[in-house]
């Protein structure tokens, strides 16, 4: 199988379009050692990329967090991006702009080194198995927990956070979840490794408060949505002993979109009616196209 680093078209790296297999860099770049890098992650639908401004904006934000300033303002970044779905002939993509520190100085200090911006795109299809889409996902708990925002940046897109996100997916998959659900360093439920979380009783939908993880895009977005259709969204604390209450359960991210829960290790939920209407109603939002053709 051939890897990322062995597809056919072009990245935008440093405010040009190179080819794909030239979009390399040195071993010793800062961020490979230290971590120093921050990312989104967007999708197009049919050829529009969806919130694109919204997450070159936390691009930067994320970049400030990690005492770096992003070389190219937010309309360049979305020009780029722009560009680079329509070099690759995409429609229906996923985008990966990615910030880093350079190879110019090594240890722990980084102030002389360059910030490096590259921008890809490629044709990938549902990041979980599209069957759950029925029956819901059938998740575990992880053994990391997402740290207090006194010991790390919490509120960045951080390359490094996401070690234990990988270590996590890696120990669900092995024992036949599709993901895991992180806890806090409270203990209270946080995230899974690469979503966002909801949970649906009584027509109230809850979830938690971002105070220790992101505050996702698609995550306000699924909130909109909800609240456009009258229910109650609350943002709270929630232990894991709390979940036998809830009926329903999905998770919201880019790459996820919004996909159902059946389970939670011993925990059980219905892919039920708001579930169901947050789904369409997303998939609807992101291909507004289509939701008019259908409705026509």
């Amino acid at each position: 199988m051939s890897g990322y680093d062995q597809r056919e078209g072009v990245i935008w790296f440093n405010g040009e379009l190179i080819p794909w297999d030239d979009a390399r860099v040195h071993l010793l770049t800062h961020a490979l050692h230290y971590g120093s890098a921050v990312f989104e992650g967007m999708r197009a639908y049919d050829g529009e990329i969806f919130k694109l401004t919204e997450h070159n904006q936390r691009l930067h934000t994320s970049a400030e967090i990690l005492d770096f300033e992003v070389p190219y303002s937010v309309a360049e970044l979305d020009k780029a991006a722009r560009e680079v779905v329509r070099a690759n002939n995409l429609s229906d993509a996923y985008i990966r702009p990615l910030a880093w520190r350079g190879s110019e100085q090594m240890g722990v200090s980084a102030q002389k080194t360059k910030i490096n911006v590259a921008i890809a795109a490629w044709d990938w299809g549902s990041y979980f198995d599209p069957a759950a889409r029925e029956k819901g996902l059938k998740l575990t708990f992880a053994k990391y927990c997402r740290p207090d925002p006194r010991t790390a940046p919490v509120h960045s897109k951080a390359a490094g956070l996401y070690m234990i996100c990988t270590v996590e997916k890696h120990r669900a998959e092995r024992a036949g979840f599709a993901d895991a659900v992180m806890l806090d360093w409270r203990g209270q439920i946080a995230e899974c490794t690469g979503a966002n979380i909801f949970f649906v009783k009584d027509g109230a939908i809850t979830t938690p408060t971002p105070d220790c993880f992101l505050d996702g895009i698609t995550r306000r977005t699924v909130i909109g949505l909800a609240k456009q259709r009258g229910w109650k969204v609350i943002e709270t604390s929630i232990m894991p002993e709390e979940l036998s209450g809830f009926t329903e359960c999905f998770i919201s991210g880019t790459a996820a979109e919004v996909m159902p829960v059946g389970s939670i290790g011993d925990y059980t939920f219905e892919v039920g009616d708001i579930t169901r209407t947050l789904m369409d109603d997303y998939a609807a939002l992101v291909r507004p196209a289509r939701a008019v053709a259908a409705a026509g």
